[in-house]
């Protein structure tokens, strides 16, 4: 997983991104193509 200051940017590397908002961190999910997913603070 890979930890980024924005993830805007990861957001459009793939069609089937979902930003996702967990106790306070932002994930970004995959669930087609799991290297994909990225977190945030």
């Amino acid at each position: 997983m890979k930890i980024k200051n924005s993830l805007k940017s990861l957001k459009g590397r793939h069609r089937a991104n979902r930003l996702v908002r967990r106790r306070g961190r932002v994930y970004i999910i995959n669930k087609t193509n799991p290297r994909y997913k990225a977190r945030q603070g």
